[in-house]
């Protein structure tokens, strides 16, 4: 059962309420890819480039057929510019750029530099710090054991992990000198798997904003030492909420908890359970939590020396050092080629080379927004998904394109604090890909290269 606003619905009824729309969508783009899925605008000498290192085999369309991309040259290359002008000035290394239009790539350019201190150039096997573009693929594998009748959205995260069962939630009142102080109170229902997939679990992270549960979760032992997933749950079910479940889209560390609930219904580790059912299927065989061999630690991108983060952010380390926790919610590295393929099933319907990992209407509920005004879930100043867009299941969705832009309703997307970042366009039945590392200057290149883009595509 999942509680929605104080009522709860039976998730039969829920999916059919929101994903009746989209489920219309998807049959019919899946009955038109099956005609439209094909070759790319001819002339594109970067596509020989993609296909020499066999990006062919990135997102492989079922039954290709030629169909024009709607992009126009001329767009493509001052998109080009725009990142090779970044580079030129300083702003960046390097960067990777892949668009992929009907399951066939667009744009694919490598440009600058993965290090500028050792001038390794950037490449294709790049491997990059995904930070929270770790969030959707560990919000993919929960729904895949959903799917497979082993969790249940509405379940309480105490059935998995019993210390939840206790959790009190953080709240700010004045103590007899009129200061503010932290009092404890009851959660008023309890935290389900729903909540940790849409960030209303009360979970939140340490290191943004000052209220006195932030602060708790600043100055606690959570990210001590060399824990595991287990004991990381264990920790933080002792940390107060930062406020009552289903009442905040408040981000956090809930997917890293989520990250534990799998583990216990699957009977394996987190990344084994990936590893297994998601990535070495899909081919993503550079994704991991820690670049364990020495011999792929070079291909690591690095940021600009005075842009790197001064200490661990969210408890990672350095992606070189081994380490016992693995965070579903920041901790994965990866290559722009695993990533596409992950985003080629994803804009598929759950489907990729034959081989389906999540059923279509499970793919369109995660992707349909779950904090709309209807369910009075607040937003404050660090709702970062932005105010044209809601939140689904994992992902960031497009409620209303901002203005003066070409920006489509129905995109998903998400994002990593080091610079990476994607989206997925299911009516133009495309998606693009931006593998870089920079801190200070991800917000304004991802705005500008996205506007960029969607220009070339409308012109």
């Amino acid at each position: 059962m999942i509680r929605k606003s104080g009522h709860r619905f039976s998730e039969t009824i829920m999916l059919k309420q929101k994903v009746r729309a989209r489920c219309r969508f998807n049959q019919n783009a899946s009955r038109s890819n099956g005609h439209a899925r094909g070759a790319v605008a001819a002339g594109l000498a970067f596509l020989i480039v993609a296909i020499a290192i066999g990006w062919s085999n990135v997102g492989r369309a079922e039954s290709p057929s030629p169909v024009s991309t709607g992009f126009s040259r001329e767009g493509l290359e001052r998109v080009g510019n725009y990142i090779r002008n970044e580079i030129a000035t300083g702003k960046i290394p390097g960067a990777i750029l892949l668009i992929q239009q009907h399951a066939r790539p667009v744009y694919f350019e490598n440009f600058g530099v993965r290090d500028v201190e050792t001038k390794h150039p950037m490449t294709a096997d790049t491997i990059f710090r995904l930070y929270s573009m770790s969030k959707p693929v560990t919000s993919v594998a929960a729904m895949m054991l959903v799917d497979d009748g082993k969790l249940s959205l509405g379940d309480p995260v105490s059935k998995y992990i019993p210390a939840f069962a206790d959790v009190m939630v953080g709240v700010e009142r004045p103590d007899e000198s009129g200061k503010p102080s932290l009092v404890l109170e009851p959660v008023n229902r309890p935290i389900t798997i729903e909540d940790l997939l849409q960030h209303t679990s009360g979970i939140t992270y340490g290191f943004y904003g000052d209220s006195a549960a932030r602060k708790r979760y600043a100055n606690s032992d959570l990210l001590e030492g060399d824990f595991d997933n287990a004991l990381f749950a264990q920790r933080i079910a002792k940390l107060p909420l930062a406020e009552q479940p289903g009442t905040l889209w408040d981000y956090g560390h809930s997917t890293d908890v989520l990250g534990r609930v799998i583990e216990v219904a699957s009977g394996q580790s987190l990344f084994g359970f990936e590893k297994q059912r998601l990535l070495d299927p899909l081919g993503m065989t550079e994704t991991a939590f820690y670049v364990a061999d020495a011999a792929k630690q070079p291909r690591i991108a690095q940021p600009m020396p005075d842009d790197r983060f001064k200490g661990p952010l969210a408890g990672i380390k350095d992606p070189m050092l081994p380490t016992r926790w693995e965070s579903g919610g920041a901790g994965m590295v990866g290559t722009i080629g695993d990533y596409a393929r992950f985003a080629q099933m994803l804009l598929n319907g759950g489907i990729l080379d034959g081989r389906r990992y999540l059923k279509p209407e499970t793919v369109a509920l995660m992707t349909s927004d779950h904090i709309g005004p209807e369910t009075k879930i607040a937003r404050d100043y660090f709702y970062f998904p932005g105010a044209n867009s809601g939140f689904g299941l994992g992902f960031a969705v497009r409620t209303a394109p901002p203005t003066n832009t070409a920006w489509p309703t129905g995109e998903y997307r998400w994002d990593g604090v080091a610079g990476t970042f994607f989206f997925i366009d299911p009516p133009d039945d495309m998606f693009a890909i931006c593998m870089m590392q920079t801190r200070s200057q991800r917000g304004r290149i991802q705005t500008e290269l996205k506007t960029l883009i969607y220009e070339a595509l409308r012109q």
